[in-house]
């Protein structure tokens, strides 16, 4: 026997010794607390999302569920360590549609590949963006904002959380399709963005509905319409952008759980499952009913269809604004 082929047969038996330690070690998962990693900051939309599957699948799986914050790089950083993490179900993470969809055809180089180095594990919530319009502005309905806006060109800005947001490309697809012209400002952030909306200095905005909410049920801003195809039930009387008077116009949210590639298909299917049986507790559907976003769930199959179609869609829009990040 050959040098190499004793290597050969050594790798092969210490191989196949190994498989019997890693069919137990997906049997017994999880055995240990869970990180999962949410690529904004504390408070915001994604963050929410996080920490309310957080408390529900904690106890459908038998172990802590632990937060961690990894936010920037227009949430690049966040979503980088989970696609570099090892591939045993300890390090999670939360994708929203802007990382997953939106940003990715705005920056230069991404430090991955979304369909190489990510497993789409399951759907958590399925959201809407708010179009909200300042107290200051003389104008209480989708129909008169456009009319406002042909009436003074130029007159008019709005604010978004960010470059590449998706409140930064829902309104840049809302002027398209409406035929009007306004200068897009963006924040870092959507309190800050918020709170020059009530104040004046922007006259609208485009925000997630799960951290804009409180402010619309206050009337410190004014809610006009939901982006989504259908109304939120949080907002049953707030009509859709289409049927307030931009027909065609769908701009939902979403937000899912990702694993890094190399997921084992037993730990994805039990993982799946989880999140499916979380999102139907009544604690999580008595939190995301006080915010207006609804639960989603489904197949890992279905999550990675809803990522391809979207990022085929917000595609076109970027690239027909011109957004760009640096």
């Amino acid at each position: 026997m050959t040098r190499g082929s004793i290597i050969a047969s050594l790798w092969l038996a210490a191989a196949a010794a190994a498989l019997p330690t890693a069919a137990v070690a997906q049997a017994n998962y999880p055995d240990k607390p869970i990180r999962l990693i949410v690529p904004q900051a504390p408070g915001s939309a994604t963050d929410t999302v996080a920490r309310i599957l957080a408390a529900e699948l904690g106890p459908q799986l038998g172990q802590q569920i632990i937060v961690e914050n990894k936010p920037g790089g227009a949430l690049t950083i966040g979503i980088d360590a989970v696609a570099k993490a090892a591939p045993d179900g300890y390090t999670l993470g939360v994708g929203p549609i802007g990382a997953l969809a939106i940003t990715r055809h705005m920056v230069a180089k991404l430090p991955y590949d979304i369909e190489r180095d990510l497993t789409p594990i399951a759907l958590i919530a399925r959201g809407h963006l708010l179009l909200a319009v300042s107290p200051k502005l003389e104008v209480n309905s989708v129909k008169e904002l456009i009319a406002y806006a042909k009436a003074n060109p130029g007159k008019l800005s709005n604010a978004s959380s960010s470059n590449g947001s998706p409140g930064h490309v829902g309104a840049e697809l809302f002027k398209f399709m409406a035929g009007v012209q306004a200068v897009h400002v963006p924040y870092r952030g959507g309190a800050a963005a918020t709170t020059d909306l009530i104040a004046g200095r922007v006259q609208f905005m485009f925000e997630s509905l799960n951290s804009i909410a409180p402010h619309a049920k206050s009337g410190s801003v004014k809610a006009l319409a939901v982006s989504g195809d259908r109304r939120s039930p949080g907002f049953p009387d707030l009509p859709t952008i289409a049927e307030a008077g931009v027909p065609g116009y769908s701009a939902p949210t979403w937000s899912g759980l990702i694993g890094p590639a190399g997921l084992p298909r037993e730990i994805v299917e039990k993982l799946n499952a989880a999140v499916n049986r979380a999102i139907k507790t009544k604690a999580f559907q008595d939190r995301f009913g006080q915010i207006g976003d609804e639960p989603a769930g489904g197949t890992p199959e279905e999550f990675a269809q809803t990522i391809a179609r979207d990022s085929a869609k917000w595609k076109d829009v970027v690239e027909r604004s011109g957004a760009k990040l640096d």
